[in-house]
C-alpha cells in the first residue's frame, strides 16, 4: 500500500484527486472487515456484536460504524491489515461437502479442507452443490471473482457427467437446444458422449452460464438421472491432477488467464498473487 505520508508531499495527490479520495471511502465496520479479507460479512457482524472487534483501540458493537483504510481494526486482539494479500486458490471439491460461507468450521463444509492452512479468509468463486465434485475457485479478490461469475461474461465451464442410461443423438440435440424448467431456459453450449457401458454413460458438457443445479435439472427433464457430476475446467484453468480434497494456489499466469476470460471487470485492480503458507499440491 502507498505510504499515507505521501499525500502530504508537494508532488503527491491533493484534495479532490481521486487517488486520495479512494483512500477515504467509508464503509460500515462489518463490510470493512470483510473487504479486508478478515472474514465473511456475516461472520464480521457476529464478531462485532459479540464485542470481539476493536476500532482504533476501543470495542465497538455497531456493525455500521464508518471506517476507511486508515482505521485501525482488531479481531480478538489481532490486527486486521488494511491491504490483505490477494489469494487465488484452486480446490478439488469432494462430494458431500457444501460450498456455503456459513458455518465454515463444520465438517460438511469445504472450509474444513482449509482450516489448518493458516490462510486469510477466502470466498468461493461460484458454487458446486453438495453432491457435485471437481474444480472450485476461492479468493479474497471480490472484483476478480465477480468478473468470473458474471453470467454476461460467458466464462465457459466444462463438466463430466455420469447418467443412468445412454442418451442418443436426439437427446444430445435437445440438450443443446434447451428445455424450460420452472420458468428458466436450461441448455448446454456443447455436449458429447464420452463413454457408455450399456446401463450408464459419461457425457462432457460445456456451460457458459450456470443456473442452480443446471445440468441435473436439464437431464432430469429429459428423463436421465445424474449419478456423478464433476467440473473439470473453468475458462482456461483445468482440474488436472489435483487430488480430491487438495488445493493449490494459482500462479500469476493462471490468475491473469482467468481474468482475460472474464473481461475488463475481473482485470480491474488485479493484484499479483502472494505465496500462501501451508500450500498443498
Amino acid at each position: 500500500m502507498r505510504n499515507p505520508k505521501a499525500t502530504a508531499d508537494p508532488g503527491g495527490p491533493r484534495r479532490g484527486d481521486p487517488r486520495l479520495d479512494s483512500h477515504m471511502v467509508q464503509h460500515g465496520l462489518a463490510r470493512e472487515l470483510s473487504r479486508r479479507g478478515a472474514c465473511s460479512r456475516s461472520q464480521a457482524e457476529i464478531a462485532v456484536r459479540d464485542g470481539r472487534v476493536r476500532v482504533d483501540g476501543s470495542i465497538v458493537r455497531d456493525i455500521s460504524r464508518p471506517c476507511n483504510v486508515r482505521t485501525r481494526l482488531e479481531i480478538d486482539g489481532v490486527a486486521v491489515s488494511s491491504a490483505p494479500a490477494r489469494l487465488y486458490l484452486a480446490l478439488h471439491k469432494p462430494r458431500g461437502l457444501v460450498t456455503s460461507t456459513k458455518q465454515e468450521r463444520g465438517a460438511a463444509n469445504v472450509y474444513s479442507l482449509l482450516q489448518d492452512a493458516g490462510l486469510p479468509w477466502v470466498a468461493p468463486v461460484g458454487r458446486l452443490d453438495k453432491a457435485s465434485e471437481g474444480l472450485l475457485l476461492l479468493s479474497n479478490d471480490s472484483a476478480w471473482a465477480a468478473g468470473i461469475t458474471d453470467p454476461e461474461k460467458h466464462v465457459r465451464k466444462i463438466y463430466r457427467v455420469q447418467v443412468r442410461g445412454v442418451p442418443g443423438d436426439s437427446v444430445l440435440t435437445r440438450m443443446r437446444g434447451g428445455v424450460v424448467d420452472r420458468g428458466e431456459h436450461l441448455a448446454v453450449e456443447s455436449v458429447s458422449l464420452l463413454q457408455s457401458g450399456g446401463r450408464t454413460a459419461w457425457l462432457e458438457c460445456a456451460l457458459v452460464e450456470g443456473r442452480n443445479r443446471h445440468l441435473r435439472r436439464l437431464l432430469s427433464a429429459l428423463g436421465f438421472e445424474v449419478l456423478r457430476l464433476m467440473r473439470i475446467a473453468i475458462g482456461p484453468l483445468v482440474l488436472g491432477s489435483l487430488a480430491r480434497g487438495e488445493w493449490r494456489e494459482l500462479d500469476s499466469e493462471e490468475v491473469r488467464a482467468l481474468s482475460m476470460a472474464a473481461g475488463p471487470r475481473a482485470n480491474r485492480g488485479l493484484a499479483k498473487p502472494s505465496r500462501a503458507s501451508g500450500q498443498r499440491s
